[in-house]
């Protein structure tokens, strides 16, 4: 019976990445997981759960994502606190041929002294401790029905159910732990203390997914300081962010590796910002909400002071938006002493402005960053 569980499970992953190839020129399509939800709190700590932290910081990273980047199609697995099967996340992916799926978690550990991000891409866990936070994840498939069935036969408990990841066949590792490593170098700046890397571990969410992966453990609800990072609209605003930041240099990588121009997008003007936080309301657990409550907010526009734009070149005239001058490039333009000069991005990130030059720089050899405040350039 195990063998036959085993040939099972390695033809159909086997299978899963021709099945749903997708071609060159299609949208983008990037997937966001929010772990946990409905009756499945997840871990919890003193005050708050992880099904709510993970939702508030998914559709956080989400608004990021569509606010710069409007060419890439978003899609969620849940918007709401319900329960999502771990089989029907994968399949969410799959459906829509995503190019990249992103799970979000909280970690949690037995005493109190472990803390910091890690980014886990799908792979054989080698040590002790990333099978154990995969057998902790796999574990929710308990609360489905019919999970033996459905999952053919796989025990999350069991070691010897974690040999079939053994025989997989990945084309999407290298892209995985890309992209995992660039999240944890953005996460480790959310807190004060060190991230604990990139990891592999067997993570059925991850398992059919026949895409480039990433599982990410924002941080620690079992440790108080933590959890109360984890909690805070800031906090969660700032992880956020870093997926956000992440994904900018990984989708600018992406299109290089497939002949295409990166897409470089300024972020929003300030009264369109306005509008979006007027209308929209913060995720349910935004806030430091406690455990069976729920916390709605406005979140205020952002006061902006100092952004920083990629100069890419000077014209005696002004160019129109189609000159060759601009090589495609959707670019604005100041003018100092007579001179028009044009940039491309803008963003008060310098690693995300770095990404930015760095891929204008393909185009544009003299490229360089220039800081603005309230519009006009500064020295």
């Amino acid at each position: 019976m195990k063998r036959v569980f085993l040939l099972i499970g390695v033809s159909v992953l086997l299978a899963i990445p021709a099945a749903f190839a997708k071609p060159a020129d299609d949208q983008f399509v990037v997937v966001i997981d929010a772990g946990h939800g409905g009756h499945d709190a997840g871990a919890t700590g003193r005050r708050g759960r992880e099904k709510d932290i993970n939702l508030a910081v998914a559709l956080y990273t989400g608004k990021y994502i569509k606010e710069h980047h409007p060419d890439v199609k978003l899609i969620y697995t849940r918007t709401t606190d319900v329960f999502i099967e771990l089989n029907e996340r994968a399949n969410i992916a799959n459906r829509n041929k995503a190019d990249l799926f992103i799970s979000v978690h909280t970690n949690s550990a037995t005493g109190a002294s472990a803390r910091g991000p890690e980014v886990y891409s799908f792979g054989v866990s080698r040590t002790a401790e990333n099978l154990a936070v995969a057998k902790r994840e796999n574990s929710v498939i308990q609360l489905e029905d019919n999970y033996q069935e459905k999952y053919e036969g796989f025990d999350p408990n069991s070691a010897e159910s974690y040999i079939i990841f053994e025989f997989m066949q990945n084309k999407f590792v290298e892209q995985s732990i890309q992209f995992a490593t660039q999240v944890e170098n953005r996460l480790k700046k959310c807190v004060p203390w060190n991230d604990r890397g990139v990891k592999q571990a067997q993570f059925l969410v991850l398992r059919k997914s026949s895409m480039p992966r990433v599982l990410v453990e924002l941080g620690f609800i079992s440790n108080p300081q933590e959890e109360e990072i984890l909690l805070s609209d800031h906090g969660r605003h700032e992880y956020a962010k870093a997926i956000g930041e992440a994904f900018t240099q990984y989708k600018a990588e992406y299109d290089r590796k497939n002949g295409k121009k990166p897409r470089i997008v300024k972020s929003l003007p300030a009264e369109q910002k306005d509008e979006m936080n007027a209308t929209e309301s913060a995720p349910v657990g935004a806030g430091s909400a406690r455990p069976g409550e729920t916390s709605v907010e406005q979140r205020p526009a952002p006061t902006r002071s100092r952004v920083y734009k990629v100069q890419i070149l000077s014209s005696p005239k002004k160019l129109s938006p189609k000159s060759p001058q601009l090589k495609g490039y959707k670019a604005d333009f100041y003018v100092d002493k007579g001179t028009y000069k044009y940039t491309v991005g803008e963003s008060e990130s310098m690693d995300e402005i770095s990404e930015i030059h760095k891929a204008a720089r393909k185009d544009f050899k003299d490229a360089f960053i220039v800081p603005f405040e309230e519009g006009k350039r500064v020295k």
